[in-house]
């Protein structure tokens, strides 16, 4: 997308609006959803990161009382009224804290690390490309996900990706 203004430098226009991104200013969120027990990730960029964006997409990616841990913004704060279980992690100062154990077995269960994990694989996705348009980059992450998901490369999903037919070995 073309931007003739000379006095207004690419670097200078990304970094203008501070906090949470929103598509107007052209850094669109992102919204992640993955669970533990089968790690599918769902991802959708998103207009804004507010509650009228965040609940429908969690609501649509989970079942009625499924936990749900996030961090403390307060975009997921109705998803306890809406059927889910909800836990959150609080990252502020004076006490932040990246997981806890709220049933006192030793296991620190709640956290939102397991996404955070996957917003690491993301940016080092998208590392390469030195920035992507807002307009592409549902496509990007389109494709992050489904890779995320490909657990496991095979001969045979090669060839169905290059559009090849079975090899002359495999036949018998």
């Amino acid at each position: 997308m073309p931007h003739c203004d000379p006095a207004d430098p690419p670097r200078r226009r990304a970094l203008k609006f501070h906090g949470h991104g929103t598509w107007d200013h052209d850094r669109p969120p992102i919204v992640g959803i993955v669970g533990r027990d089968r790690p599918a990730l769902v991802l959708h960029v998103a207009a804004n990161s507010g509650r009228a964006d965040l609940e429908p997409l969690v609501l649509a990616a989970t079942a009625p009382g499924a936990q749900v841990h996030t961090d403390e913004w307060m975009g997921y704060w109705g998803l306890a009224g809406a059927g889910r279980e909800h836990k959150s992690v609080t990252h502020r100062p004076p006490h932040p804290e990246w997981a806890r154990d709220d049933d006192g077995d030793g296991v620190r269960e709640v956290h939102c690390n397991t996404l955070e994990g996957s917003w690491t694989g993301l940016r080092n996705f998208l590392r390469p490309f030195r920035g992507v348009s807002k307009g592409y980059l549902e496509q990007y992450v389109a494709m992050f996900e489904w890779a995320y998901r490909l657990k496991r490369v095979t001969a045979d999903f090669l060839r169905l990706l290059l559009g090849v037919g079975p090899s002359t070995t495999d036949r018998t």
